[in-house]
């Protein structure tokens, strides 16, 4: 094709991705209240856009592009555990391509669950000790010590998520970047049901209070999530923002054009308007933005409070190259500096307080009805939507996980095996993928924005 003709193409694919006639007040009608203070919060959205889209998101690509950050080990293969369902998307992008296991660093492949050289090697040993039943005096008080704190950290109910078995034969290596999330055609009932799972058996709401997806129904739902506890408001929100950003996502890297030569991804407005215009979505698409932020402060607290836990010398981002992996913890310290300093970071002290006895139940139930949203994610019929919402799911998980650690992540030793908290790399990997899905989200809204505001 010629270079002349290279624009004018990409101007008519684009032309095809926006609906016919634009409504008048179309980028009003979706952004107009996604602005000012959100609730629950004492941050505005303009704060976030400013941070995140010119301070943040360029250094998080950077960072999510290195070795250790792409490759994520996943099983694919679990069956649903709620439903007996073998069906399965077979459109050629709902196909996840994993890696050869030649193309993954040594170092990742060696300790892929741990999350340093030394751990690793310290690992192996406890491991080893622990296939042979023994804790004892043959082994050092350092492993013996390791060997009890593994035990203790792969027993541990501080977990808001139902882990992959990495070692499980079906479990295998993805490069996150050649296998993006974007838009599948993945849709209908097999979708729906997954989500209205979601929403309808582990959102704390009563049966007899039904969602707001039709007209008329708003009023009833907000007046019951507005009379819970901050902690089942939040749980909401939360489940709310990730489906919105899931939903930016698809909307942003929409199918545009599929022919035997290529294919063009971009841009799709109608779909977007679709899922968050305010009058298409009887009023919804503006809250779902606002919960799409709440999931921002969310994981930005925790990536704030989790910065002595990586900022320890002896802990590394180990895949065998040394240079690399000096440069990758240089760029994540810079980046859990920078989450450090944003002014306005949600307050996660107001969750749990009062009665010791009932902010324990509370707590429980929360990483429970949590953990049971990640085991859902094992019922998604597209492979790629499975793989994003296992990464997704985990990451949010590990965020909380942080959250509620804060006692334990404040004892952390400057150097030493950290006893009383640990993130493993599968954790590690999804937490910061896992927010750079939201940063990203953020993002694609400037852009959608500004398209709508160029079509009046």
């Amino acid at each position: 094709m010629a270079a002349g003709t290279v624009l004018p193409v990409l101007l008519l694919l684009l032309l095809l991705a926006l609906p016919a006639a634009l409504p008048r007040g179309a980028e009003r009608r979706c952004f107009c209240q996604v602005t000012g203070y959100l609730d629950d919060c004492t941050c505005d959205v303009e704060t976030i856009d400013a941070f995140n889209n010119y301070k943040l998101f360029p250094r998080l690509n950077e960072l999510l592009e290195s070795d250790y950050f792409r490759y994520y080990k996943v099983n694919l293969q679990k069956p649903c555990p709620f439903w007996e369902d073998n069906s399965h998307c077979g459109m050629r992008d709902c196909a996840v391509q994993p890696c050869p296991s030649d193309e993954v660093p040594d170092g990742i492949r060696s300790g892929s669950y741990k999350y340093s050289e030394e751990a690793n090697s310290l690992a192996e040993e406890c491991e080893e000790a622990k296939r042979l039943g023994a804790v004892d005096d043959s082994l050092s008080k350092e492993t013996r010590q390791a060997v009890l704190q593994w035990a203790q950290h792969d027993d541990s109910s501080d977990s808001f998520c139902e882990a992959d078995d990495i070692h499980s034969p079906d479990a295998e290596y993805v490069d996150l970047l050649l296998n993006p999330e974007r838009y599948t055609g993945y849709k209908g009932p097999d979708a729906w049901k997954i989500w209205n799972s979601i929403y309808e058996e582990n959102c704390f709401k009563p049966h007899n209070v039904k969602r707001p997806l039709a007209s008329g129904r708003g009023h009833t739902f907000y007046k019951w999530l507005k009379g819970v506890c901050v902690e089942k408001r939040a749980f909401y929100r939360l489940i709310s923002g990730l489906h919105a950003s899931i939903n930016i996502h698809l909307s942003a890297r929409y199918l545009l054009q599929d022919t035997w030569s290529e294919k063009k991804w971009g841009p799709n407005i109608t779909e977007f308007q679709q899922r968050f215009d305010e009058v298409l979505t009887s009023g919804e698409g503006p809250r779902r933005l606002k919960n799409l932020y709440f999931l921002y402060l969310i994981e930005l607290r925790a990536l704030s409070k989790v910065l002595p836990f990586f900022e320890r010398p002896g802990f590394q981002l180990y895949t065998g190259n040394e240079s690399q992996d000096a440069e990758t913890k240089r760029l994540l310290l810079e980046i859990l500096h920078l989450a450090k300093s944003f002014p306005l970071h949600f307050d996660e002290n107001s969750f749990f307080a009062g009665n010791k006895e009932e902010a324990a139940k509370l707590k429980e139930e929360f990483r429970l009805h949590f953990k049971n949203i990640s085991k859902i994610m094992d019922c998604v019929g597209c492979f790629k939507c499975r793989l994003w919402g296992k990464l997704q799911t985990q990451g949010l998980g590990t965020a909380l996980k942080i959250l509620f650690s804060e006692n334990l992540i404040e004892k952390i030793p400057e150097s030493g095996p950290s006893y009383g908290f640990q993130l493993t790399r599968q954790e590690i990997v999804a937490l910061i993928n896992a927010f750079g899905r939201v940063s990203t989200s953020v993002k694609e809204l400037e852009n959608f924005r500004n398209i709508l505001k160029n079509m009046r």
